[in-house]
């Protein structure tokens, strides 16, 4: 008899099975926009050295690395045949010397006998050319005899300025043409940070604030300003030169590889960000889905709302326009509809699923 009746009792419906949601709760604050880009360390100013005469290399005088002062032999051409350029070029002079005083001699002496008519007024004349030629003619010469000690004294290679040789690409025994770069010479004073910049984001690195760290030291960041900006894209990558100095003075090893920061403001007001897997749309508008809790703890509602969307960086969006602190939806977005009933996590679940991310 117990067994019938409680076989017509009516069946106890089962419990309902909520669905469980992540969310992400807004916090307002003013987000920043940050890109990274791989740069290098160059020096501001950078100096190809060469000879202003050519032959062949007798010494070489420094290494790649070193330090040299302004004024420091870097190397020595053999200067046989500019000695050689520049004794006949003294002997040429002696000898237009010599004519010119002959010719000045010559001239005085006629002008002397024209007094009493023993020359005419056209050799007169023609002693006064010859004079003035000759002299002429000996200034020239001593002008030679200039440019050879001059091409005798490039025959060594004096560093035009303080810093470090960055480059050498000559030996000893090498024949050089004039006016080959042979070395390069950096200033190790004023360090930059060099790096490209893409097309499509120049207009955002002009706005941005820097900081730059060293590969070998990556804690360890400094602020850096810009300070030129290629004008034009380079014709092969696209990309746009720009050169930034610390900002204050400090010492960095010429060639390392640095990392730059570039940050800028995403909006002038105070922002959230959130998953871009969280935006929606509503009558194509972009809004998300918002927990609202019920009376049961563990369990709440879910409703659509429009937010404003102020910028993206990697996988965030920043919004705007709900209260701090609502709970948005992040994962699952296009399975939601209003008033859905889903389960919320605990406050341990929660800080479980941020360190799992």
């Amino acid at each position: 008899m117990v067994a019938m009746l409680a076989a017509c009792s009516p069946k106890t419906p089962p419990a309902e099975v909520l669905r469980p949601v992540r969310t992400v709760e807004l916090r307002f604050d003013a987000a920043q926009q940050a890109n990274r880009y791989a740069a290098t360390v160059r020096a501001r100013h950078e100096v190809n050295e060469a000879f202003r005469v050519g032959g062949k290399i007798a010494q070489r005088k420094v290494e790649v690395g070193q330090v040299v002062r302004a004024g420091d032999v870097l190397a020595v051409i053999e200067d046989i045949d500019y000695k050689l350029a520049a004794d006949a070029a003294q002997q040429a002079a002696a000898a237009a010397a010599s004519q010119a005083r002959q010719a000045e001699s010559d001239h005085k002496r006629l002008e002397a006998l024209k007094v009493d008519g023993s020359v005419s007024e056209s050799d007169g004349e023609r002693a006064r050319t010859a004079a003035v030629t000759a002299q002429a003619n000996a200034e020239a010469e001593t002008k030679k005899l200039d440019i050879a000690r001059n091409r005798l004294k490039y025959t060594v290679l004096r560093a035009s300025r303080n810093g470090v040789v960055t480059d050498v690409s000559f030996q000893v025994g090498q024949v050089v043409a004039e006016g080959l770069p042979v070395l390069s010479i950096a200033g190790d004073s004023e360090p930059e940070i060099v790096v490209d910049v893409p097309e499509d984001q120049v207009a955002r690195f002009r706005k941005a604030q820097f900081k730059a760290a060293l590969a070998s030291a990556p804690d360890e960041t400094f602020d850096v300003v810009l300070r030129e900006l290629a004008p034009q894209a380079a014709a092969q990558t696209r990309t746009y030169r720009a050169r930034l100095k610390p900002a204050s003075a400090r010492m960095l090893p010429l060639g390392a590889t640095a990392t730059l920061l570039a940050q800028r403001p995403v909006a002038q007001s105070q922002v959230a960000a959130i998953p871009a897997t969280a935006i929606t749309q509503d009558n194509g508008q972009p809004a998300v889905w918002v927990v609202r809790s019920t009376k049961e703890e563990a369990s709440a509602t879910v409703e659509l709302a429009s937010v404003k969307v102020n910028g993206f960086a990697n996988e965030q969006v920043f919004v705007s326009g709900l209260p701090a602190g609502t709970l948005v939806v992040t994962a699952g977005v296009q399975k939601m509809s209003p008033g859905l009933r889903v389960a919320v996590p605990t406050a341990a679940e929660a800080n479980a699923q941020v360190a799992t991310k």
